[in-house]
């Protein structure tokens, strides 16, 4: 048994296909092209949207590789450079050391003693250069005033002027990083002498 559907011809059936996409139609839709006009608005507001939240992405991206490298340096620097103010206290017996050896030995005790102050002065040293804590005594060298602080300048004929002729307190560097200048005296060329008979 056949339906009417299949009793109708195919120009029937074509009316009646049109008939049910008018009725379809909801009032107000507009026209193919009125579709396709809204269709292109919405996406062109789409992609301006995605391009504005890519846009902020990559910006919080980019803010949280910042904060992730700076964690990193602090956490590095507070590694390297926890020792300093440790470094800084024991600088002080370094120096009382150093005092102490500038004296003569003028008995066998004082040279026994003196001994075991050096043999202890070396041993601190070596005990600082393993934490990365170096010495700097200039003595000969350029000065470099990032490096010494010039105490006062003497003339001299037997140094290179602005030269370090003498290393009044040794500085000291930690990874790099000065925690003491060199407290030095600076050569300077003597002063051209003025002819007064002329």
């Amino acid at each position: 048994m056949s339906s009417n559907g299949d009793n109708q011809n195919p120009e029937e059936q074509v009316e009646v296909a049109e008939d049910a996409a008018s009725e379809n139609q909801q009032p107000g839709e507009g026209s193919f092209e009125e579709q396709v006009a809204a269709l292109s608005e919405q996406l062109d507001s789409a992609i301006k949207q995605a391009d504005t939240h890519k846009d902020s992405a990559l910006r919080a991206k980019a803010e949280t590789e910042n904060i992730r490298r700076r964690a990193e340096r602090e956490v590095s620097n507070a590694s390297k450079f926890a020792l300093e103010r440790f470094a800084k206290e024991i600088l002080g017996v370094v120096d009382s050391l150093e005092k102490a050896l500038e004296q003569p030995a003028e008995s066998s005790e004082q040279s026994a003693m003196h001994e075991g102050i050096d043999l202890t002065y070396k041993l601190l040293l070596d005990t600082l250069n393993r934490f990365n804590i170096e010495q700097i005594s200039p003595l000969g060298e350029s000065f470099d005033p990032g490096l010494h602080e010039a105490m006062v300048m003497q003339e001299s004929d037997e140094h290179e002027p602005n030269s370090v002729m003498m290393v009044v307190q040794a500085g000291y560097q930690l990874n790099g990083r000065l925690i003491r200048p060199a407290r030095v005296i600076v050569a300077k060329g003597k002063s051209a002498s003025i002819d007064e008979k002329a």
